[in-house]
């Protein structure tokens, strides 16, 4: 995973404990995530690989999990500005750091 380093910084502040960045990359939906993160992945995930099928349904599925308006917009950017970004450097053949780097 590329953005594994974060991960692990994000885990360290929010002392999350040995194992957790591993749980999360191995399979999101059943690490130790809270409702509203379960929530967030669901809909980057879908936003990033059917991006014409989300709906208002999946915004109201992140304001029951206590998502602000505001910050719905902000996973909506992160997600679409990585989706970006991933494709102008498949689009320019630049090559990803590998794990073993991280």
């Amino acid at each position: 995973m590329h953005h594994r380093r974060g991960l692990r910084r994000h885990a360290k502040r929010a002392k999350l404990g040995d194992g957790w960045v591993e749980a999360v990359t191995a399979d999101w939906r059943s690490a130790p995530l809270t409702a509203a993160q379960l929530a967030m992945l669901a809909y980057a995930e879908q936003l990033t690989l059917e991006p014409a099928a989300v709906t208002q349904n999946h915004v109201e599925t992140l304001r029951a999990v206590g998502y602000t308006d505001p910050a719905i917009l902000d996973i909506c950017e992160v997600a679409s500005y990585y989706a970006y970004v991933n494709r102008i450097a498949n689009g320019l053949g630049v090559e990803l750091e590998t794990e073993d780097e991280d």
